[in-house]
């Protein structure tokens, strides 16, 4: 099986359960052993961590139709498709067809509110992963090591690696947290389970986060050393690049010296660009040499209506019933491309991009009737077959792991804090990087090449949606480039305007949950909501 064996090991993915207020972690069900029989097992804590990663990839345990976050059913409940549709749908990148489906007709017309049910599976499915790591940590401490009888030298090195990973897995949903929400409520191990945990506001949040994947990145396995689908030191900096890039819009700090200097340590960290762009998307895009940190999918073992399930089957257009393309069924022009987007692609240099797998036919690019799933063009990118040519295991639920950090956005970030004047990034690199995308996008030909006076923001953020689209970047890079709220750019349906209109800036943050708040006293809510 192509997956890591912590997949495999997912009897105790979700031992530990949220309650219906995201406060508590407890056990799923009373006739269950209890924590001390499961910890007396051989294996129980490498199981244990896998819990903690399964997280990201899985609903519950009991299938793809289960979720163990109250309130939200499965679908709208997964880490990863719950992400996609807050920093992607809400976007001029895509568009959903079935606005019966609760939650998605507010997200892609930007009209949301506190009880959004999208918006709520994110933040619970956030501070699950909060809830489960810092219950690993609480489990995995030297005392309760010790009282367990668990001594051996390289098993209680393996568990330290676990901790620390746990570690950096919590603070990626803690940075999560800072990006789409701006507060949320902070708890660590060391906190009683059960009690509301206070107000972190922006600035803590930040301040945690960096300071946590600091401490622990030099206690992390090197880049590329760590078992398949476990995180290393280029994960940590990856969230640390991605923290500093975003820092004006956090904190109202410029930290571009920091990303660059993190975007230099990855880039030196032994990753390269894969051959083929498409590699990164298909159904062995695990072994891609560009893979930093991708969240897994496969068909057999991690079942559920996770990211990339979404968007291969939501590919398949409606005309072109072409599922046999990206070997799954489909689900009927479930997911169509807005104007602006497919017009990021117009010129010639673009003919032969292999990036551009718009499919137009007989299509009109205008969107005027969401419904009709006939409108608009569609896209070819993800596909549920290997770089080999073999079809998934399953045609529904893909094998295809989600791209969350990859090289190819760190040659950017580099080449945006240089323009943004990093005094560590140099614009002569910058364009290299951009050059070594391009070439790669144009088969080796030098056709899309630029040179330094075409490296500008302005370029800087076309070319990012021409190279990340629909990976779960697209609202942060807009809001950073002053471009999401207000009118300064509009896309089809932005505000709920068939041609786009200008929304207000508090917008930029996602409201807290209702449930959440009346689950927490200690939290407000955002302003504007």
């Amino acid at each position: 099986m192509k997956k890591i064996k912590i997949l495999s090991l997912l009897g105790f993915a979700f031992f530990m359960q949220s309650c219906e207020d995201d406060l508590n972690v407890v056990p799923e069900d009373p006739n269950q052993i209890s924590v001390e029989q499961f910890y007396s097992q051989d294996g129980a804590y490498t199981q244990a961590i896998a819990g903690v990663y399964g997280n990201l990839s899985l609903t519950g345990t009991l299938g793809p139709d289960n979720s163990n976050i109250g309130g939200v059913d499965a679908g709208t409940s997964q880490y990863g498709r719950v992400l996609w549709y807050l920093q992607n749908l809400s976007t001029d990148e895509v568009i959903w067809s079935y606005e019966n489906d609760p939650g998605t007709r507010e997200i892609q017309r930007n009209i949301w509110n506190s009880s959004n049910p999208v918006i709520r599976g994110m933040f619970s499915r956030a501070m699950f992963q909060v809830a489960l790591a810092n219950e690993f940590l609480r489990q995995s401490t030297a005392d309760k090591l010790n009282s367990r009888g668990i001594t051996g030298a390289q098993t209680l090195s393996e568990i330290e690696e676990y901790r620390n990973e746990a570690r950096a897995l919590r603070a990626l949903s803690y940075y999560h947290l800072l990006d789409l929400f701006g507060k949320a409520p902070f708890n660590t191990e060391d906190d009683v389970v059960g009690v509301a945990g206070p107000e972190y506001n922006a600035q803590q949040l930040f301040d945690f986060v960096e300071a946590e994947l600091t401490t622990i990145l030099p206690n992390l396995k090197p880049a590329g050393t760590n078992i398949d689908g476990r995180l290393d030191q280029g994960f940590a900096r990856m969230v640390l690049a991605k923290l500093y890039l975003n820092a004006e819009v956090y904190i109202g700090q410029n930290r571009y010296n920091d990303c660059a200097d993190q975007c230099i340590a990855i880039i030196g960290s032994g990753y390269s660009l894969a051959t083929n762009y498409l590699n990164n998307f298909n159904a062995d895009n695990n072994t891609s040499p560009e893979a930093i940190f991708y969240i897994q999918a496969d068909g057999l073992v991690t079942q559920n209506y996770g990211p990339t399930t979404v968007m291969i089957n939501g590919q398949v257009g409606s005309i072109e019933s072409n599922g046999n393309q990206f070997g799954v069924g489909g689900w009927g022009g479930a997911l169509r491309l807005r104007k602006q987007f497919v017009q990021k692609f117009d010129g010639n240099e673009f003919n032969n991009d292999v990036r551009n797998t718009i499919i137009s036919g007989v299509r009109d690019i205008e969107i005027t009737d969401i419904a009709n799933r006939d409108q608009g063009y569609i896209l070819a990118k993800f596909s549920n077959i290997s770089s080999a040519g073999v079809p998934g295991i399953s045609t529904t639920f893909v094998d295809t792991d989600f791209p969350m950090f990859r090289l190819a956005d760190v040659y950017l970030m580099y080449a945006e804090c240089a323009l943004r004047g990093a005094s560590s990034a140099t614009l002569p690199q910058a364009v290299t990087y951009v050059n070594a995308l391009r070439e790669r996008a144009n088969n080796g030909s030098q056709i899309g090449n630029i040179s330094q006076s075409n490296l500008t923001l302005d370029f800087i953020i076309d070319e990012r949606s021409r190279e990340l689209h629909w990976e779960g970047h697209r609202r942060q890079d807009l809001i950073r480039f002053n471009r999401y709220t207000g009118g300064n750019y509009n896309w089809a349906w932005k505000g709920n305007g068939s041609n786009g209109v200008s929304i207000p800036s508090f917008l930029k943050l996602y409201p807290i949950p209702q449930a959440s708040l009346a689950s927490n006293p200690n939290l407000t809510q955002n302003p504007g909501y």
